[in-house]
């Protein structure tokens, strides 16, 4: 279907005599004069092809193609506005949709507060939240399917992206609840030395996996690791099962799992890190928006201990 070319102050002309029946009430509403208002209407008369009023001496009545096409004009001018409307929502930040990518242990400490803040303060964003571990969401920050990622961690040779730290977290014991050292408050890491462990695979998370297992060559042992889970809550359901220990994050101690024991570790001065990452160069004005309310959220969360 060919078209058609209306200029939009002719459609609108056309309107508002339709609507006042009266070229010189017309114009004064459109605050021109009457010559420009009847050149108007005599061009989209042109384009129709037939006149769309019929011009008495007192006024003008609108012709049978007039009344054919006054809905259209007005629903055209309407769906314009309203189009012009949601764009400038869109431009300025206030509606439109953000994908956002989270590791799974974050649903646990920060990601519940800080969707919670950006929701009150744009409630017309439509959220997309995808549950990822770290590594994929880099390259999906790369391949531009995500536009923020959550993440633990943050890695140093990314220059395309930007990271601001949210939350430090210690680590805790992960014991199956029988195991001896599960009856102690405070869990040297050097005990866990001859323990089997279970870990997140590397490759979902390269600087977190590098960062436990640092910690324990740090207390002078390599782990023995037996049994890799993508995610948190598995590594402790598994160790529940007695399939072996675990170092995780201290927010995992909300997973309340049955056989399962959180104690703290000695020393206890290690932290992971919690990320938010971003396109350094993206413009899209909803990801400033969520990191102004990351600094919100990360202002009221504490350490976790």
């Amino acid at each position: 279907m060919e078209r058609p070319e209306l200029p939009l102050p002719q459609l609108h002309a056309f309107v508002v005599l339709a609507e006042e029946l009266h070229f010189g009430h017309a114009a004064a509403r459109l605050g021109i004069a009457q010559p420009p208002l009847s050149q108007q209407i005599r061009r989209l008369e042109e384009k129709v092809g037939y006149p769309l009023f019929r011009r008495d001496p007192g006024g003008v009545t609108l012709t049978p193609a007039g009344r054919e096409l006054l809905p259209a004009a007005r629903r055209a001018l309407t769906d314009l506005a309203d189009a012009l409307a949601a764009a400038r929502a869109v431009g300025s930040g206030e509606a439109g949709r953000l994908r956002i990518g989270f590791s799974a242990s974050l649903a646990l400490t920060v990601l519940p507060g800080l969707l919670d803040t950006f929701r009150q303060r744009h409630p017309a964003v439509r959220l997309d939240v995808r549950e990822l571990t770290s590594a994929p969401q880099i390259t999906a920050l790369h391949e531009r399917t995500i536009d923020v990622g959550l993440l633990r961690e943050a890695p140093a040779d990314e220059p395309e992206l930007r990271f601001r730290t949210v939350l430090r977290e210690p680590f805790v014991a992960v014991l199956p609840a029988g195991h001896p050292l599960a009856g102690r408050r405070t869990v040297r890491l050097a005990q866990l030395a001859d323990e089997p462990f279970v870990l997140l695979p590397r490759e979902e998370g390269p600087q977190l996996y590098d960062r436990i297992t640092g910690l324990c060559t740090d207390a002078g042992f390599t782990p023995r690791i037996v049994q890799h889970a993508v995610e948190w809550q598995t590594v402790c359901a598994l160790v529940g099962a007695g399939l072996g220990v675990s170092l995780a994050p201290a927010g995992i101690r909300q997973l309340r799992l049955r056989g399962v024991a959180y104690r703290r570790i000695d020393p206890g001065t290690a932290r992971t890190e919690v990320a938010v990452a971003w396109r350094g160069n993206d413009p899209n004005p909803l990801v400033r928006h969520l990191l102004a309310a990351v600094g919100v959220v990360g202002e009221a969360q504490p350490e976790v201990c």
